[in-house]
């Protein structure tokens, strides 16, 4: 490979971070409440709403999720110390707001601090009365961050060893979440039945498909549009092994249903998305633009396995660029990967590490990321490869497919200095995927 050649590949290499680091920075939640959320004179407004805060007796918040921190952060900023509430999160705060309890929820497997969450959570939220105001912040991971089981007889270990099966089974993220939906006694919109008969609106920082909002975070919020009879479908669907408590559910279709729309405890509920997938999707395509590349959106393989993907998409960037010399691909959402004895990676890397021997020596490049900082349990957002990888790998004495079989894809880019490492955003909307041809 010549020196010009991997000129321009470093060069690719270096436009997608810098497109990537600017999406963050677009698509962030302090931009989105700048843009939403507003509070003068002691009316808060949201979007179209108006609260007039000095009319209610309590204005209680819920903070749940990878955004956690951040969302809460954004609100007082705007709305002032009058606030009280409860934050889970994953990671500690920095720093502790006045007024606020603070748990450290488990991710992406709930832990003691997730149950103590949920539980004090239902609590104060059955403290509330029809002259109090709930403001929800809801945010991906919040499905594991603030759990509690709907049946007693289900241990945290037995919790902990659903969300593994769950997490590993190859499903979509909707299906996921409307199983644990229906084991769970704060998701499927029963944190809004316990809140009730309060005023409720919740804020959403989605990383959840825009045609289903009800599932971010499991919808805790929000009516349920899964039913039971559909997750007894989906366990068989991908031979779902739960542990004894859950199984024996399943086994006797004895899941108890979730509040559906006409449920009244939503009769006082509004719900606002914030930022969402399409918000980083389009912040990526202007960051793109910005840089002279023609931009095209395909967000068609959402929720496909990762080899698929990864083909279908390589097959389009090729067909663009026989239309436009310098052409960038962009792809938001989330592939699916089925690990058995993984190693240290996650989605994105993977995605990213099929690509390597696929664009070999080609003027391509490939970074796949999430936008919350972290990719499956490695330390890093994702990675980058270019038609360079290849080479750059073999001199390393790296193997392409021995890290794809054992699902390893972190060490592969960290030796070669290819993962992207931004630690936790904030935030999360996804995944993305953006491709350059050039």
């Amino acid at each position: 490979m010549s020196r010009s050649t991997n000129l321009a590949s470093f060069e690719l290499r270096s436009q997608l971070r810098e497109i990537f680091a600017q999406t963050l920075q677009s698509a962030s939640i302090e931009h989105a409440f700048a843009k939403h959320v507003h509070c003068e004179r002691g009316v808060l407004r949201i979007c179209e709403d108006l609260y007039d805060l000095n009319s209610f007796s309590r204005i209680f918040v819920v903070s749940i999720g990878k955004a956690g921190h951040t969302l809460v952060e954004a609100l007082q900023k705007r709305v002032g110390d009058r606030l009280e509430g409860i934050v889970a999160a994953p990671v500690d705060p920095q720093p502790q707001l006045r007024g606020f309890r603070y748990f450290r929820g488990g991710h992406p497997l709930p832990n003691a601090e997730s149950v103590r969450a949920a539980d004090a959570i239902l609590k104060s939220l059955r403290a509330q009365t029809a002259s109090s105001l709930v403001i929800f912040l809801i945010s991906g991971g919040g499905s594991a961050i603030a759990e509690k089981p709907m049946d007693e007889e289900i241990s945290l270990d037995d919790l902990v060893a659903t969300y593994r099966v769950l997490v590993h089974s190859g499903a979509p993220i909707a299906e996921i979440n409307a199983i644990r939906k229906h084991v769970s006694a704060v998701k499927g919109g029963r944190m809004a039945q316990a809140a009730a008969p309060a005023q409720q609106v919740s804020l959403l920082i989605s990383d959840v498909p825009d045609s289903t909002p009800d599932a971010l975070a499991s919808g805790p919020t929000m009516a349920d549009s899964t039913t039971a009879e559909q997750c007894y479908a989906i366990a068989a669907r991908y031979g779902m092994a739960f542990p004894p408590p859950v199984a024996e559910l399943f086994q006797r279709r004895a899941l108890e249903e979730t509040p559906k729309s006409d449920d009244p405890a939503f009769l006082r509920s509004r719900w606002w998305t914030l930022l969402s997938s399409a918000t980083a999707v389009e912040a990526a395509a202007e960051a793109a633009r910005q840089r002279g590349f023609q931009v095209t959106i395909d967000n068609s393989c959402d929720d496909w396995d990762y080899q698929p993907a990864a083909d279908h998409l390589l097959r389009r960037l090729r067909e663009l660029r026989e239309k436009h010399p310098r052409v960038c691909l962009i792809s938001g959402g989330e592939v699916t990967v089925k690990v058995s004895n993984g190693g240290v990676g996650g989605r994105n890397q993977q995605f990213a590490l099929a690509c390597v021997e696929k664009i070999a020596g080609q003027n391509i490049a490939v970074l796949s990321a999430g936008t919350d900082g972290i990719d499956g349990n490695s330390e890093a957002a994702g990675a980058v490869a270019d038609g360079d990888t290849l080479q750059r790998a073999q001199a390393l004495g790296l193997d392409v497919q021995a890290h794809l079989a054992g699902f390893n894809a972190d060490p592969f880019f960290a030796a070669l200095q290819d993962a992207i490492v931004t630690g936790p955003t904030g935030n999360n909307l996804r995944d993305l995927r953006i491709l350059l041809a050039d």
